[in-house]
């Protein structure tokens, strides 16, 4: 049997991937696809994403911000799904500035860099921005192995 997932469950997917489908809203009605790295706040019930400001999706949710999010669970019938609305920040310009320093947070203790400076000054070449999604419905199924 497949059921669906509680909030508690989507959040611990959502904390247990590292990549998922972001899909935004194109001009035409369709959607967008996309695959991106995230970083899941639970208490915030936020997913937050870094980009390069000329990305496609950055014009979509700046004209229309409604997006959702998908990860993929451990099976083929599992997932779990965030939609609400995202706002895209200003790209960093400066190194250490507020959103690059955001960035910098948004990377697992594991991998932050160890040339931090060096990382921030990248961060301003590529005109990173971050795409924060404000969760306002969480949902998902999976597959029950207890029946």
């Amino acid at each position: 049997m497949i059921g669906p997932l509680s909030d508690e469950a989507v959040s611990s997917l959502f904390g247990r991937q590292r990549f998922g489908t972001l899909a935004t809203v194109k001009r035409s009605g369709h959607p967008h696809l996309t695959t991106v790295l995230y970083n899941w706040d639970p208490e915030a019930r936020m997913v937050r994403f870094s980009t390069t400001a000329d990305r496609v999706k950055i014009g979509h949710l700046r004209r229309n911000p409604r997006a959702a999010f998908h990860v993929q669970g451990g099976d083929v019938w599992s997932f779990a799904v965030a939609e609400g609305e995202a706002e895209v920040s200003e790209s960093t310009t400066v190194p250490g500035d507020d959103v690059g320093r955001e960035l910098l947070e948004m990377i697992p203790q594991a991998a932050k860099p160890e040339d931090e400076r060096t990382f921030l000054e990248q961060l301003v070449a590529e005109r990173r921005v971050i795409i924060r999604l404000k969760v306002d419905r969480l949902y998902g199924t999976a597959l029950d192995t207890d029946g």
